[in-house]
């Protein structure tokens, strides 16, 4: 190869080894190839930016979901004397309706952009939302013929079904470590639960079927932001578009929309104002939990999800005064164990990988 010398006018000719190429190029050379060096700080700092966006989606889900449930239990805890029965379902359809506003509010200020609505793109989320419905009313028949202590088992229970579901519908490796984590947090849980077992037949076929719709839910929420070509905005407003739709049938069958007509104590600013305030968190919800699957997968959402049960517990004992028993703070501990050793165990195989990768790429 002929190159010219800019400090004397002199002409070399520059012979290149194919086995150099990796080597810093000749300075005569008037394609430059990228040196190794440079390629490996370009790859460990794409590996921290996915690191710090997988800790950042995480925090974001954990802290919207915190968030929720402490909104919820202060609505509750003011209002449910006036209320002759619950509006569980009746909160759910308002304060995704409100995320509905919201998320078309951003649209026509141009904050966010997604296209219009499109029966096809509905058909394709639609799966999401029935099972989200399923998991809410799976979930309210475990609570109602179950102990809440047996209910967290079972949650444990979900979430080495969604691993398990993970590793055979999208190829993810299940490492030793984030199975003893499973273990460390499941039988925590049963220790947690030794004294407040308290199972019938109809309760563990509600909670089977939690299970089962808890892991169809997570997963099939991965396969659709895989799958279906919208933003995390459209994601967001087909979501609660769909559940508003699906469940508001449900508040007239069941009665609770009857139950908010004619509980007159609640029609303040005040319990609107909240109502709102919980759909606005759940708009930010709705984005978090997508953005945490897509960023993560379905095993560590369900974990974070799992761990947000301690922040909301030290929180809900220091706001509303909530009893936390011996056996809850047993469980707290335990919890935090099983999570460190799983995200022990996610980082040490995200380290792996990507060494795995430097040397192929080498």
């Amino acid at each position: 190869m002929t190159t010219r010398n800019e400090k004397d006018g002199d002409i070399e000719s520059v012979t290149k080894s194919k086995n150099n190429q990796d080597c810093l190029a000749s300075p005569y050379d008037d394609h430059e190839t990228i040196p190794l060096v440079e390629t490996e700080m370009a790859t460990s700092d794409d590996e921290k930016y996915s690191y710090s966006k997988a800790i950042a989606s995480c925090i974001l889900y954990s802290f919207c979901s915190v968030s929720m449930v402490l909104v919820n239990k202060s609505l509750t805890s003011s209002y449910n004397q006036y209320i002759d029965g619950n509006l569980n379902v009746f909160l759910v359809v308002f304060q995704s309706a409100v995320a509905v506003i919201l998320v078309e509010f951003s649209k026509m200020m141009k904050w966010v952009e997604y296209p219009p609505f499109n029966f096809k793109t509905a058909m394709q989320w639609m799966p999401v939302n029935l099972f989200f419905c399923g998991m809410l009313f799976t979930g309210m028949g475990s609570l109602q013929h179950n102990s809440v202590p047996m209910v967290t088992v079972f949650k444990n229970v979900a979430n080495i079904a969604i691993a398990i579901g993970e590793r055979y519908f999208f190829g993810t490796e299940i490492e030793y470590l984030v199975m003893i984590a499973f273990g460390i947090m499941l039988g925590g849980a049963i220790m947690a639960a030794e004294n407040d077992v308290q199972v019938s037949a109809q309760g563990l076929l509600w909670m089977l079927c939690n299970c089962a719709s808890t892991a169809g839910y997570v997963l099939y929420m991965k396969f659709a932001t895989k799958n279906v070509k919208l933003s995390k905005f459209g994601m967001v407003f087909y979501n609660n578009l769909l559940c508003t739709v699906f469940l508001l049938p449900v508040t007239l069958v069941n009665g609770e929309m009857f139950t908010f007509i004619r509980t007159e104590a609640i029609h303040t600013a005040d319990y609107f104002t909240k109502n709102s305030f919980a759909g606005f968190v759940g708009f930010f919800l709705n984005f978090a939990s997508l953005n945490c699957v897509s960023s993560t997968g379905p095993t560590t959402y369900a974990i974070v999800g799992s761990m947000n049960k301690i922040p909301t517990a030290i929180l809900g004992w220091i706001l509303f005064n909530s009893e936390i028993t011996t056996q809850t703070w047993f469980y707290i501990g335990v919890s935090m164990c099983g999570g460190f050793f799983f995200s022990y165990a996610k980082l040490s195989l995200k380290k792996q990988v990507a060494t795995e990768k430097r040397i192929q790429d080498s």
